[in-house]
Formats: C-alpha cells, structure tokens, sequence
C-alpha cells in the first residue's frame, strides 16, 4: 500500500504525501447500503455548539458496515474494494450465495474474488471470522467484539490488529493496538487479518484546506487566549501558559480519567501505559 509525494508545483503540494489508491476498484458505493447524513457542526439540539472546531466539510453518505459478521455458514465472495469517507480503513463488498450484499472492514491484502466466511465452519485465513475460542494461538485479528454478538469494538482503524497470546478460564488474552492486555470472552467474534490502509498514518495533508475539506475547523491554542476564555491564556509576552490542561479545567498530562471502579478493570491485565 504505497504513498506517494508530488511535485512542489503549488505551495499546498510540496509537502504533500497521500495514498496512491491502488487497491480500490470501485469508485461508487452500493446505494441498498448506503444512508445520508445530517452534519451538525457540533451543535446540539438546541443549536448550541458543544464541540468546538467543527464546521462545514465535503457531504458523504454513510456505507452500513457488518460488524457482527454473524452470517454463519455462508460463502461470501469479495465483489469491490472501496474507500470509506467515514474511516480510515478500506471497505469491501461481499455478495453471498443468497444474493444478500453487506460491507465489511476490509482485511489487509485481501483481493477482489476471494472468499470468506464467518461460525464454527470458517478457517483462520484473512477475512474470516470467528470465534476467539476457534482461533489459534498467536493469530493476528481484528474487528474484535468485547460483548458476544455486539459487534466488533476493537482494532477497526487503517492497519491495526490484536494479537491473540493466550486462553484462561472463559477468557481469551489480547494484546491491543494500544499496547494494553486484556481478557475478552472466548465467545466473541474476531477476523483473522490485519485491518487495510496499513499506510494511512505516513499520509500528509499539506495545506490547511485539505483538513476543512474534512469538516475541521481551525484550533487555537488555549496559550493564546486570555484569562477569561481558557486556564492557560494571559501573562505577559509569550508566557508558557503553566500546567497543560482542557478549557474545562482537565488535566491533560498525567491525572487519571478511568474510574476506580469501573467493573471491567478486572479485566484489564496490563494497562497501555505499560509499554513506555
């Protein structure tokens, strides 16, 4: 999955470095599995804006994606490799032999005419689901569920994956994206593979247009404000603003966020914090 650079022919070019696009092979979506959406610019619903920085944007249509992959027993075949305005991974089309079209992540290296399937009948190749019970030690997966039947919660963005290291009791042992290690009930589902796009991150937006183009408006910091709108705005020149914090007043650099008593952290083995 290769980027490519441009020639510095336009100021908004020359640090430019995007995706080439060359495992796309459809250009339109299928319009059954497709819905539109209404921007809110960050507003609620009194018309107040509650997220700040957000605004404007190119319109999309949303691509409903089969997360729960609980259509067992069936051979689905790859028909497109598509891109999804709404994520970073790619997408793909499935057509199973009953005719029925969904959209799913589409794994890592996986090729229009392949085939998958998902239940106790699939195979630990790319692009099949299955049970963690199922799937053998060591596996790389993702679109990992944390509820059984929920849907997949875990590892879905361009180029992630879980590693699979170990079974105890009733619990399946994942190592994260994040770095975390956790326990996740061996009757979830999970897809072998590694989520597509794996060059997403090394992409470059080169000119702040590009980033409007995707509904974000521009940011200032809170060290250039005044007293009155943010904690670390005011002081005398160019002042360092004190101890990093949200406008609300949140620490941003080191005070803990997750309760105590949040019934999952019995689950959590090793916190991500762990891999520094």
């Amino acid at each position: 999955m290769p980027v490519k650079k441009y020639r510095p022919i336009t100021p908004g070019l020359r640090h430019r470095v995007s995706n080439t696009f060359e495992e796309l092979t459809a250009s339109k979506p299928e319009k059954s599995l497709t819905v539109g959406i209404k921007k809110t610019g960050g507003r609620n619903s009194q018309g107040r804006m509650t997220v700040r920085n957000r605004g404007g944007g190119h319109k999309r249509r949303y691509r409903i994606i089969d997360f729960k992959r609980n259509k067992d027993g069936v051979q689905g075949t790859v028909k497109t490799i598509e891109y999804d305005p709404n994520r970073t991974a790619y997408i793909a089309l499935l057509e199973y032999k009953d005719g029925e079209k969904r959209y799913i992540l589409a794994p890592d290296k996986i090729k229009v005419g392949d085939t998958v399937m998902s239940g106790k009948k699939a195979t630990p190749d790319a692009g099949h689901t299955m049970f963690l019970s199922d799937i053998p030690l060591g596996a790389t997966i993702h679109a990992v569920e944390m509820q059984p039947g929920k849907g997949a919660a875990l590892a879905r963005s361009a180029g992630t994956y879980a590693d699979l290291q170990g079974r105890e009791g009733k619990y399946a042992i994942l190592k994260l994206p994040s770095g975390e290690t956790r326990r996740v009930l061996l009757t979830c589902r999970a897809t072998i593979g590694r989520v597509s796009n794996v060059d997403h991150s090394l992409q470059v937006m080169g000119k702040a247009g590009r980033n409007r183009w995707k509904g974000r408006r521009p940011r200032v910091r809170g060290v250039a404000m005044n007293p009155v709108d943010h904690p670390m705005g005011g002081g005398e020149g160019r002042a360092s603003g004190g101890h990093p914090r949200s406008r609300t007043g949140v620490m941003a650099k080191g005070q803990k966020t997750r309760s105590l008593k949040k019934p999952s952290n019995k689950l959590i083995i090793s916190r991500r914090n762990a891999k520094k």
